[in-house]
C-alpha cells in the first residue's frame, strides 16, 4: 500500500495526514492476511484446517487471504491457491519467505503452529521466521502441551513474545498458555474449531448411498496412528456385537504419512490381526485412503455413533470431533481436552480411557435405547450450530481485526510538547535513565548520554522562562562537567543513584555525544555565559575526538564540531575533527558498499542516520561536495530501507543490530526516529529536496501512531514518550532517552517546516491542538 503524505500550514499548526487503506480515503480495501501452515495436497489435519481458513475467511469480500505453505522434502502436487512455498528443512526458505511477506505489506500474518510441521528440532525454525515478520502475527496453537520439553517450552514462549493475538480451540489450552507459558490473557482467544453446516438426520439416505443397509454404524475417521486408541474400540466389539449382531465399525482414513515412512502399515495390520483374533473381523470395515473433506462428511453422515477412543488425553483440538458434533452424531469419546469441553452438558458421552469395557457399555447403552440415541444426536446438532463455518469465519475475522494496526491517520504537528515528562525524570543531580511506566526507576541511576541530550533540549525549547531554563541547563551542564575524569581524560557515563560513579571511563559513544552537546550548546544556548562555558569545555575535551574509532562515536563528535564551526568559523580543532571524521566516513562508505548495499559497514545498528548526517554536515562546513553527495546517497538508501511499503517509518530493529546485511523489524526505538529526522534536516539544508521533508514527517508520525503496530508512543500534553515498539505493541516504560528523542524530534521537524515554508509564523505551533483520527491525542 502506498502512503501519501499531505502537508499544510495554517495558523492552527501543521496538519500531516498519512492516507491509505481502511479508514482513509473514500473506499476500503480488503484486509490482506498471509496464512502460514501446511496445505493440500499435504495430507494432515493442519493442512485441512489451513485450507478451511483460506476458503471460509477468503470468501468474505473484506478479506484477501494468501497461503504460504510449509512443504516437506519430496512433496509434490499442484498448488493453485498457494502464493509461496517454504521448504520445511531449509533455513534460507524461512528468510526468503519473511522478506517476501514483508515486501508484500500484509496487514497480518497468521501462523498455524504444530511442533512437527516446521524445520529444526521441535520445529524451532519457526522462531527465526517470526522474528523477521513486521506485520502483526496471529498464532493458532493446535497443540498446547502441559508438560513440554525445555526446548518446546522455549519455542512456545518465544512465539508468544512475537504474537499480537493468539487463538486456541479449547478453554484448557487458553488456561495452559496463560498459566504455564505466561501468555498475556488479553491476547489469547478461544475460537472453536469450525465445522460444516448440513441438515440433520440423513443417516438412512447416506447409508443407502454407501450400500450399508439399515445396520447400526459406528465410525472413526482421520489419519490413523497409535495415539488414536483404535485397538480399544476393536476390543470392545465382541461385547457390542453380542447385543447388536449387525453392528459395523467403520475405520475411515489413511495411516499417518509419518508413520508410513517409519514402519509402513504395521499398526493397521496389527489392528486387523486383533479383529481376526477376537472373531469380529467381519464387523470392521476399512476405508484405507485419504478422503477430501466433502467425501469425508458424506461418509460421516452415514454413521449413528462416532467414536474417538484416543489414548492421548492432551489433544486440545480434533477437527473430526467438531465435524461429528456439527452433523448431529452421537459421540462416545475418551476424556481428551477437546472432548471434555465440546461434549459437556450431555452433548456426548465421555468414557474411561483405554477401557474396552467402558466403550462397549456406552455404545450398547445408546443402541439399546433408540430414543436416547436420537436425543443425544439432537443435542449434538444443536451444540454444533455454534461452531459452523459462518460462525468460525465471523470469529476469525474479528480476531484478525483486533490484531491489525489502524490504517489511515491524521495528526496535527504544531502542538508543542509539554515538559512535565522531562522534569519528572530530573532531580538536582541530573536526569535519571529509566522508568517503570511513567515512574522514574532510581535503581538504574543516571547516565551522561541522557544528560547531554537534556542540555541540548534546553538550548532549543522556545518560550521557556529564563529562570527555569537556566535552572535545568545548569543541572545538566553540571552533570557533564562532573563526568569529566581529568586523570583518564575521558568522560564517565554511568552514575548510581547515590551519586557514585560506576566506572572510570565511559563508552566512546558517550564521549562522542558529550562533545556533540558541548558544541551544540556553544552554538545555540540562549545564555551567553553558558555558551562561553560550553566552548571552554569543548576546547578542553575535544581532543578525545582524535582517538575515537567507532564510526558512530566519531559522527557524534563531528556533529558537535560542525555546530562550533557554524559559530566560530576559524576554530582549528573543530575543523580538524571534521576533516578526520569526514575522511574516515567517506572511506568506509567507499570500501564497504556493494551492489544493493550502500552503507558504511556490513551491518545496520543503532543511530544509523547519524553517519550520513555527520558526513553531510562535514561536507557543507569543509566545502567537500563529494562528502555531501556520498552522505546524501547513503541516507537515501537508508531512508528507503526504513520506509515500509505502506509508506510508514519502520526503523531498524534492535534485534538485528549484530547481523550482517540483515534488518529485523523489532524492537523499534524512539532514538532511531530522532536520528532519521535530524539527518533529513541536514539533507534538506544540502539540496532542498522536499523528499527529505516527507521523510522527516513520516518518521515523526511514527511517534504518533503511524507505525507497524498502530500504537501511539508520544503524549504531546506531558511530552512523555514510551520506550518503543515490540512485536506485541508499545513498550509501556517511558525512559529519559525516549522522552528526549521525541522532544528533540519535534523541534527538528518544526525547524525543517519553517525552512520549507518560510511564511509560517514561529508562533503558529503554540496554538495548535493535536488531532489523531484513530486515537485520542494522548496515549491510547
Amino acid at each position: 500500500m502506498d502512503c501519501n503524505v499531505f502537508r499544510s500550514s495554517s495558523a492552527s499548526g501543521e496538519v500531516v495526514s498519512l492516507f491509505g487503506g481502511v479508514g482513509s480515503g473514500t473506499s476500503e480495501r480488503p484486509i490482506r492476511v498471509a496464512l502460514i501452515g501446511t496445505f493440500p495436497p499435504r495430507r494432515c489435519g493442519i493442512a485441512t484446517f489451513t485450507k478451511d481458513v483460506f476458503d471460509r475467511l477468503g470468501a468474505r469480500p473484506d478479506f484477501q487471504i494468501s497461503v504460504h505453505a510449509i512443504e516437506q522434502h519430496g512433496e509434490a502436487g499442484a498448488r493453485p491457491d498457494v502464493a509461496g512455498v517454504i521448504r520445511q528443512s531449509l533455513p534460507d526458505d524461512y528468510v526468503r519467505a519473511a522478506r517476501e511477506i514483508n515486501a508484500a505489506a500484509y496487514d497480518a500474518v497468521w501462523i498455524q503452529h504444530e511442533f512437527g510441521i516446521f524445520g529444526g528440532p521441535d520445529g524451532e525454525m519457526v522462531c527465526d521466521f517470526a522474528d523477521r515478520i513486521a506485520a502483526p502475527i496471529i498464532l493458532t496453537f493446535h497443540t498446547v502441551l502441559s508438560a513440554p520439553s525445555p526446548r518446546q517450552r522455549a519455542i512456545v514462549e518465544h512465539l508468544i513474545s512475537r504474537a499480537s493475538r493468539i487463538m486456541v480451540m479449547s478453554q484448557q489450552g487458553r488456561e495452559t498458555l496463560i498459566g504455564q507459558y505466561r501468555a498475556p490473557a488479553a491476547i489469547v482467544e478461544t475460537i472453536a474449531h469450525g465445522a460444516p453446516d448440513r441438515p440433520f438426520g440423513r443417516e438412512a439416505e447416506f447409508k443407502a448411498r454407501f450400500r450399508l443397509g439399515d445396520q447400526p454404524i459406528l465410525m472413526t475417521f482421520g489419519l490413523i496412528g497409535p495415539g488414536k486408541g483404535l485397538e480399544h474400540m476393536i476390543e470392545a466389539l465382541p461385547a457390542i456385537v453380542a447385543r447388536h449382531p449387525r453392528a459395523l465399525y467403520r475405520i475411515v482414513g489413511a495411516t499417518h504419512p509419518n508413520l508410513i515412512a517409519e514402519e509402513g502399515e504395521r499398526y493397521r495390520e496389527s489392528l486387523q490381526q486383533l479383529a481376526r483374533s477376537l472373531g469380529v473381523e467381519d464387523h470392521v470395515a476399512w476405508e484405507n485412503r485419504f478422503l477430501d473433506t466433502e467425501e469425508l462428511l458424506d461418509q460421516l453422515e452415514a454413521c449413528d455413533i462416532y467414536v474417538t477412543p484416543y489414548a492421548n488425553l492432551q489433544q486440545a483440538t480434533s477437527g473430526t470431533l467438531s465435524y461429528a458434533v456439527a452433523l448431529g452424531k452421537a459421540v462416545v469419546a475418551t476424556p481428551y481436552v477437546h472432548a471434555r469441553e465440546l461434549l459437556a452438558g450431555g452433548v456426548g458421552l465421555i468414557v474411561e480411557p483405554q477401557s474396552s469395557r467402558a466403550l462397549a457399555e456406552a455404545v450398547n447403552g445408546l443402541l439399546d435405547d433408540p430414543e436416547r440415541l436420537t436425543a443425544t444426536k439432537e443435542r449434538a446438532y444443536a451444540a454444533g450450530r455454534r461452531t459452523i463455518w459462518p460462525e468460525f469465519a465471523n470469529a476469525s475475522a474479528a480476531l484478525v481485526r483486533r490484531a491489525i494496526r489502524p490504517r489511515g491517520r491524521e495528526v496535527r504537528m504544531g502542538a508543542r510538547p509539554g515538559l512535565s515528562g522531562v522534569w519528572t525524570m530530573s532531580d538536582g543531580c541530573g536526569m535519571l535513565q529509566h522508568s517503570i511506566g511513567m515512574v522514574p526507576d532510581r535503581r538504574h541511576g543516571y547516565c551522561l548520554d541522557d544528560n547531554v541530550r537534556a542540555l541540548m533540549l534546553m538550548n532549543i525549547v522556545p518560550d521557556l522562562a529564563h529562570e527555569e531554563r537556566m535552572r535545568w541547563s545548569l543541572v545538566y551542564a553540571s552533570f557533564i562537567q562532573h563526568a569529566w575524569n581529568p586523570d583518564a581524560r575521558r568522560f564517565r557515563n554511568f552514575m548510581a543513584f547515590d551519586r557514585s560513579w560506576c566506572e572510570e571511563v565511559g563508552s566512546e559513544d558517550s564521549n562522542g555525544r558529550a562533545i556533540w552537546a558541548l558544541g551544540q550548546t556553544a552554538a545555540l544556548a540562549p545564555d551567553r555565559e553558558l555558551r562561553r562555558w560550553a566552548l571552554r569545555w569543548f576546547d578542553e575535551t575535544s581532543t578525545i575526538a582524535e582517538t575515537l574509532r567507532p564510526p558512530r562515536s566519531t559522527a557524534f563528535a563531528m556533529l558537535g564540531a560542525a555546530a562550533v564551526l557554524r559559530t566560530v568559523h576559524d576554530h582549528l580543532r573543530a575543523a580538524h575533527i571534521l576533516d578526520r571524521g569526514g575522511a574516515m566516513l567517506f572511506d568506509l562508505l567507499q570500501h564497504s558498499r556493494r551492489p544493493g548495499w550502500t552503507w558504511f559497514e556490513a551491518r545496520l545498528a543503532y543511530d544509523n542516520p547519524r553517519l550520513c548526517q555527520a558526513l553531510i554536515e562535514a561536507g557543507l562546513e569543509r566545502r567537500r561536495p563529494e562528502w555531501v553527495e556520498a552522505g546524501l546517497e547513503a541516507l537515501r538508501w537508508l531512508a528507503d530501507r526504513q520506509t515500509a511499503r505502506e509508506g510508514h517509518f519502520r526503523p531498524v530493529g534492535s534485534e538485528g543490530f549484530g547481523s550482517d546485511y540483515e534488518q529485523l523489524p523489532f524492537d523499534q526505538q524512539p532514538l532511531e526516529a530522532q536520528a532519521a529526522i535530524e539527518a533529513a534536516c541536514a539533507a534538506f539544508e544540502a539540496n532542498d529536496d522536499p523528499a527529505w521533508i516527507d521523510h522527516a514527517l513520516t518518521a515523526y508520525c511514527w511517534y504518533l501512531g503511524v507505525n507497524d503496530r498502530g500504537v501511539v508512543l508520544a503524549d504531546v500534553a506531558s511530552g512523555r514518550c514510551r520506550d518503543g515498539i515490540t512485536p506485541r505493541g508499545a513498550n509501556e516504560n517511558m525512559g529519559a532517552e525516549s522522552i528526549l528523542a521525541f522532544q528533540l524530534s519535534h523541534y527538528a521537524v518544526l525547524t525543517l517546516n519553517r525552512s520549507a515554508l518560510p511564511d509560517a509564523r514561529p508562533e503558529d505551533d503554540a496554538e495548535a491542538e493535536p488531532r489523531d483520527t484513530a486515537h485520542p491525542p494522548a496515549f491510547a
